[in-house]
């Protein structure tokens, strides 16, 4: 992979940070909803927006330039502690768990931590290298509508059932070696990037 010259936002040792990593395919409040409870709950210092160039579990039929949905994913973010890159795309990693080895390489004294939804965790296991990502940093996933209890019962959530740190606790989560995990509950936003590219797609021009 290509080190160096890759463009990253800036840590420093001991930062706590997020790494939120999806298609953002478009960007929307939701993800800023996510974002801000996890910097709030987790105590973090920052979150990074990964746009991925595409998921390997997905059709990417429908999926926008890189270059668009970043730009996009700029203007939602709105918040200052939040970091928007595609840096994957530069180093050329496919999957999440290539990804993250290479940030903990590059940045050996961050305190990073994986955010994601519950609909993630639900199909967590078919994700390459999904153990080994466990044992890389500690985790946390944000409750979404319709999906608590697949989530919670799953393969992947049921085989780290021991990892699991109560909700109460989660500030201390990006400081735990992991594997460590936790569900955080709490308002949940109903918008999802699939039912905006719908709405885009039936939508006239103009908007009219």
């Amino acid at each position: 992979m290509p080190s160096g010259l890759t463009r990253l936002p800036r840590a420093a040792p001991g930062m706590r940070i997020g790494l939120y990593g999806g298609s953002f395919n478009p960007a929307h409040a939701g993800h800023r909803h996510v974002s801000r409870m996890a910097l709030r709950r987790l105590g973090l210092d920052r979150v990074w927006w990964i746009v991925t160039p595409g998921n390997p579990l997905k059709d990417t039929g429908e999926l926008a330039t890189t270059s668009a949905r970043v730009a996009e994913a700029r203007l939602v973010a709105r918040d200052p502690r939040i970091d928007v890159t595609s840096f994957e795309e530069e180093i050329e990693a496919r999957y999440t768990v290539d990804t993250l080895a290479y940030l903990k390489r590059r940045y050996p004294g961050v305190r990073f931590v994986w955010i994601m939804g519950a609909d993630n965790l639900a199909g967590f296991h078919r994700w390459r290298g999904w153990r080994r990502i466990a044992r890389m940093m500690p985790m946390a996933v944000i409750d979404r509508p319709g999906w608590t209890l697949k989530a919670t019962r799953s393969r992947s959530a049921t085989a780290l059932s021991a990892a699991r740190i109560g909700e109460a606790d989660a500030s201390a989560l990006p400081g735990l070696e992991p594997p460590a995990w936790v569900f955080l509950h709490g308002p949940r936003s109903y918008l999802s990037s699939t039912q905006l590219r719908r709405l885009r797609r039936t939508s006239p021009p103009g908007g009219r």
